[in-house]
């Protein structure tokens, strides 16, 4: 999205809130906010995917990232964002960490408490329960895996990210992606699979099977603190796992081979 459509946007909803209030709110004033243009994503060709199916391996994979365009770029402009409130309550942007050209990028909410701290992603209770998780189906974020979130800032009480503050990060987690070009994308929890696939419904009805987005496979499962809070989580969750590393072995082969490596 473009500054001038912000503007255009901020135009509406002050309007919108004029004609329901009987004023214009000071806090939609245009002078207290920064615009910027979102960072140029090239477009991809998307194909759809029934159920239970794995799109095939985009064509935009086998094209170089655009002119510019880096994880450390975008990283230096999500440490530079002010496009939503989340900002203001930051110790440390998360824009995520892990590999080039990973296997598979997970995509969870976004950042709490420690992991505002350190700013990376998934370092507390949650992410080591995911690194468990991955590593047995012989995935890690030091070997071929990327880690990212919905939002790149820490909601206030690890609250639900607003849909307002995701759309503001959607630029950098859609540049991610293009850079990163990954063969799947796990999504955890459904904060992340409903923007991602731009859907109401829940985790429940989307986990264990194959979507498209934008020409990647992209699968759901419960989100690690999810089965923390909720132990009977576990065992549907290792089923959603145990889908994914199915796929991978028939669409990926050695996928594994960096992580056997490593353990040996």
């Amino acid at each position: 999205m473009t500054a001038a459509e912000k503007k255009d946007i901020l135009s509406f909803v002050r309007a919108a809130s004029a004609g329901i209030a009987g004023y214009s709110d000071r806090s939609l004033d245009e002078s207290l906010f920064t615009f910027q243009d979102d960072i140029d994503i090239p477009p991809e060709k998307s194909s759809p995917v029934s159920d239970g199916q794995a799109a095939s391996e985009p064509e935009a994979a086998t094209q170089p990232a655009a002119s510019g365009i880096s994880l450390q770029t975008i990283a230096d402009k999500v440490a530079r964002c002010q496009n939503c409130q989340l900002h203001a309550g930051r110790t440390n942007p998360v824009p995520g960490e892990g590999v080039q050209n990973p296997v598979v990028m997970v995509i969870g909410e976004g950042p709490g408490e420690m992991e505002d701290r350190s700013g990376r992603p998934f370092v507390g209770p949650a992410g080591q329960l995911l690194d468990k998780m991955l590593a047995a189906i012989s995935l890690s974020r030091d070997t071929n895996c990327f880690i990212g979130n919905i939002v790149k800032c820490r909601p206030p009480s690890n609250r639900t990210p607003l849909p307002g503050e995701a759309e503001a990060c959607s630029a950098f987690l859609e540049a991610q992606i293009h850079v990163l070009k990954p063969k799947v994308i796990l999504a955890v929890g459904s904060t992340a699979v409903k923007n991602l696939l731009a859907t109401s419904e829940g985790i429940s009805k989307l986990r264990g099977r194959f979507y498209d987005y934008k020409g990647i496979p992209l699968t759901a499962t419960y989100h690690p603190s999810a089965l923390l809070r909720d132990e009977s989580l576990k065992r549907p969750a290792w089923e959603d796992l145990k889908v994914l590393r199915t796929w991978l072995l028939e669409n990926v082969p050695g996928y594994d081979e960096p992580f056997k490596a490593r353990q040996s």
